[in-house]
């Protein structure tokens, strides 16, 4: 017995020295991205058109530490830093635009997989849209809304719909015809008590992928949606440019790659809990 437990921890890979391995190769990889940057911008030499490491480094402390009023609302402002209102600033319009636009396509993605006849009803509609950039519909959110929170959340709302409406949609149509019959026999009958016992349940892994894919992608789509002057971090990055000041745009892109990785994290957690069932 002895022998036998020695060889199943020997043959058993140490997750220890993985990660560790994993940590050296990925720390070798930035440090050789980091000075072949560093290369490059002293090879260019000119850091309107390529900032250097330690420059953009610079620019992420002064606009961190740089003291900026940050307006609430309805007359309210706090005291903030200039990279924290901005990131703020774009957060009144990414969290209402993705949680509506969410909403929105998850219910009408298993609204549409589950009746047949709204989804013959609905589907020459969603074709015709479907192939239209969110950023097509600047135009009309200056027109309908105005140049300002809400006009940007319009924007984000769109992309965060049709990301979760297909998701959800396809989610829907995979559901075993199986899971069905048998909740039809142990006297599940109405159709919002399948929705929620069995359709929804069983399609919540594309769900989970639909939600995790729109908070991405709607960072994406906040940066073009601020394009047109709502204000934010976007609206920051495209200032710096017009400037010339890359090295403050570069640290305002990485701004939204730290809030991203955070918030990715997060909800892989989440993700984590609520799919338990599937291991």
């Amino acid at each position: 017995m002895a022998v036998d437990t020695a060889s199943e921890t020997e043959s058993t890979p140490s997750f220890e020295s993985v990660d560790a391995r994993r940590l050296v190769l990925g720390g070798v990889g930035t440090l050789g991205f980091l000075l072949a940057w560093q290369a490059a911008a002293l090879a260019i030499g000119k850091a309107y058109l390529l900032p250097t490491p330690l420059s953009v480094a610079g620019a992420f402390v002064t606009e961190l530490t740089a003291a900026e009023t940050l307006s609430l609302g309805f007359g309210v402002t706090v005291p903030a830093t200039r990279m924290v209102a901005k990131l703020v600033q774009s957060l009144f319009h990414y969290l209402p635009g993705l949680v509506v636009g969410s909403t929105l396509g998850i219910s009408l993605g298993i609204a549409m997989g589950w009746n047949e006849t709204l989804d013959d009803a609905l589907t020459p509609v969603t074709r015709v849209l479907r192939p239209i950039p969110p950023l097509a519909w600047i135009a009309f959110a200056i027109v309908w809304i105005g140049i300002n929170h809400r006009g940007a959340a319009f924007i984000v709302g769109i992309g965060a719909f049709w990301i979760n409406f297909y998701n959800a949609y396809s989610g829907v149509e995979g559901v075993p015809q199986h899971l069905k019959e048998v909740a039809s026999s142990l006297g599940v009958e109405s159709d919002v008590s399948m929705i929620r016992k069995v359709i929804v349940p069983a399609a919540s892994p594309s769900l989970m992928t639909g939600i995790r894919t729109s908070i991405g992608q709607c960072w994406m789509i906040v940066v073009a949606a601020e394009l047109f002057g709502a204000p934010g971090v976007g609206f920051q990055i495209i200032n710096a440019a017009q400037n010339l000041q890359m090295d403050v745009s570069v640290a305002y892109m990485l701004v939204i790659s730290v809030v991203f990785l955070a918030s990715d994290g997060l909800f892989r957690n989440v993700e984590r809990r609520i799919l338990e069932w599937r291991a």
